[in-house]
């Protein structure tokens, strides 16, 4: 038995009724719930174990996709489940319904209603990584300094124009003008090696998965089974070094003098000041956060040919 948790914006859409009738009529038992307010999907993984439920489809954006990895990887530690150790640990699928869906579109699973909901349904579900930032649960990824404004500060008008393209613009906009973050970094690096970073900083995206802000691909390599974080940190510039800081973020092979990227099992931020941080869409701030990979957290339908994965990832 399977269980559909549509996100209560998109609980009328017809082709989404007309894809459930159908499964169901197929021989699969499949639940649908709806949510209304804060809590619901926690509320909504609780009952789906009581009733035996083996599979959770995120109907939803990113943010609907994030709430139900944490909510299963909440129950996997309240409960003392492993996925190893216990079958009973309900896997998750997704039914991409948001704007940019970003974390989706990384993973390759299609928009289309029907396509995606056949492949939730029926799809392999594979061992993912989760990513934590003081003990808070991230399946795609953590922005911290401007980077947590950018999709919130940025104009409809210009989005609507622009695409994904208005949060690249946008944020760039933001950062001439924005006052950079003091602070230290320190990360353990997938080598084991200590990364030590100390100055001015904008922005940092902490990636699990591949892509956010509206198509951004912050870390085109990132893949969700290596048991790694992949870092982009962007430091203080001057407005002379403009065309130069776009040269390096829109290359992802260059580890630059503003831009720099790599790979680490954790990382530790220390601020002089709080930074805010946006963890798929969850907002908190900090003068501290350590950000660490689980490997293997949780289990996720993807397609067979997902980039995301190791073995598929050239």
């Amino acid at each position: 038995m399977k269980m559909l948790i549509l996100n209560g914006k998109k609980a009328g859409i017809e082709a989404i009724r007309q894809s459930v009738y159908q499964l169901r009529s197929q021989g699969h038992r499949l639940l649908v719930r709806s949510t209304w307010e804060q809590g619901d999907i926690a509320r909504f993984v609780d009952e789906a174990v009581a009733l035996g439920v083996t599979r959770i489809i995120a109907g939803g954006g990113d943010g609907t996709v994030n709430e139900l990895a944490d909510a299963v990887a909440k129950l996997a530690v309240k409960s003392g489940y492993s996925y190893s150790a216990d079958p009973l640990l309900p896997e998750m699928a997704i039914l991409p319904l948001g704007t940019a869906n970003d974390f989706a579109t990384a993973c390759g699973i299609p928009n289309q209603i029907d396509t995606a909901l056949k492949l939730a349904v029926n799809g392999e579900a594979k061992d993912i990584d989760l990513g934590t930032a003081n003990g808070r649960y991230f399946i795609n990824v953590a922005s911290a300094g401007f980077g947590a404004k950018v999709t919130v500060e940025t104009p409809v008008e210009l989005k609507n124009l622009l695409g994904g393209q208005a949060y690249f613009i946008s944020g760039l906009l933001q950062a001439m003008k924005f006052t950079p973050y003091e602070g230290d970094v320190s990360a353990k690096g997938a080598d084991g090696n200590i990364i030590s970073l100390k100055g001015a900083g904008l922005m940092g995206a902490i990636c699990n998965g591949r892509m956010a802000g509206g198509g951004q691909q912050l870390a085109p390599h990132a893949c969700l089974d290596d048991g790694l974080l992949d870092i982009l940190l962007l430091k203080d510039f001057p407005p002379a070094a403009l065309r130069q800081v776009v040269d390096e973020l829109l290359d992802p092979t260059i580890d630059g003098e503003y831009v720099q990227r790599f790979q680490a099992r954790e990382l530790e931020i220390q601020s002089t000041q709080p930074l805010p941080v946006n963890l798929d869409g969850e907002p908190t701030s900090d003068r501290r956060h350590k950000f660490v990979i689980l490997p293997k957290a949780i289990r996720l339908v993807l397609p067979d040919n997902s980039k995301v994965m190791v073995a598929n990832s050239n």
